[in-house]
């Protein structure tokens, strides 16, 4: 067997790596999955994901600041004025990683009953799922049929 190219080059450009500082933790996963469900308010992603307060508060801030989320003030007649976070434009781009981690989750980590959450196409009902496809339009279904290359942000390792 050669070589693998990327022993040549080094990994501080890495953007798995870079990506993962920001997400790449479960509190925060499931903080991004509560949002993509439509949970706005910290009571009650505190209550569907069991963070601790202090956890969440901390994984929101750092989404806010990563402008991941944005915090939109309301207020309940009688209370005090609050934030809801709402996935922004780069929040929304996570939405395939979820999707993923779903998909393995379902086929690996389901419970015996099957899947708890179904996807489906908003307008016409059909099971939804992801696809990676190359720029031609060839669905690729695994990793063997992909060749990973230097992109041009790649440093020779020194």
């Amino acid at each position: 067997m050669s070589r693998p190219w990327a022993l040549d080059y080094d990994t501080a450009t890495c953007t798995v790596g870079a990506t993962l500082s920001i997400v790449g933790e479960k509190w925060t996963f499931l903080v991004l999955r509560e949002a993509f469900n439509g949970v706005r308010r910290f009571d009650d992603m505190q209550r569907r994901t069991g963070a601790p307060r202090q956890v969440l508060s901390s994984r929101l801030a750092r989404l806010v600041a990563e402008g991941v989320l944005r915090k939109t003030p309301y207020r309940e007649p009688g209370q005090r004025p609050r934030s809801e976070y709402r996935l922004s434009e780069k929040g929304m781009d996570l939405y395939p990683v979820i999707i993923s981690l779903l998909a393995w989750g379902d086929k690996y980590a389901a419970p015996p009953g099957g899947p708890p959450v179904l996807l489906t196409h908003r307008d016409c009902g059909a099971a939804a799922g992801l696809q990676l496809a190359c720029a031609d339009g060839h669905v690729l279904t695994s990793a063997r049929d992909v060749t990973p290359l230097p992109g041009p942000g790649a440093r020779r390792v020194a």
